[in-house]
């Protein structure tokens, strides 16, 4: 698995790194795509339903899968990786918002054990190369 924890309303860490994620994985040889399952989780299920996830992943590659749920199976999900997300309120706009949270992309095995954790500074190529080593190890 890739996982990314992010929110559909975010202006520009989300996006940046879910086309990272994507271009990591398209430009990996279609075997090794065929084993990898690129996931989206939101850490805003009460903006991110399953049609605006559904528009929002279509934006960055077919294989993308977006998850949500309610808050508990989402708090459960962070849990789980040891994600933080908070809401953070707009100055000018008390009932707006924006999320901080963890910018990670996860590579897990079949199993969930994990393989490597890609940061924002990581590239593209980075990412590739790493799958494939730890693949064709």
């Amino acid at each position: 698995l890739l996982v990314y924890f992010g929110f559909t309303y975010c202006p520009a860490i989300c996006p940046t790194e879910l086309s990272k994620m994507a271009e990591a994985y398209l430009a990996l040889p279609e075997e090794m795509q065929k084993k990898i399952q690129p996931i989206f989780i939101t850490v805003d299920p009460e903006r991110d339903t399953p049609d605006v996830m559904k528009g929002y992943v279509s934006l960055f590659m077919p294989q993308l899968i977006g998850l949500t749920g309610s808050i508990g199976q989402i708090e459960s999900a962070k849990k789980s990786f040891k994600v933080y997300a908070a809401k953070v309120p707009e100055e000018d706009d008390p009932q707006s918002y924006t999320m901080d949270h963890t910018s990670l992309i996860y590579f897990l095995s079949p199993e969930n054990v994990p393989l490597a954790f890609f940061k924002t500074t990581d590239t593209s190529d980075v990412i590739e190369k790493r799958i494939v080593s730890v693949i064709l190890n």
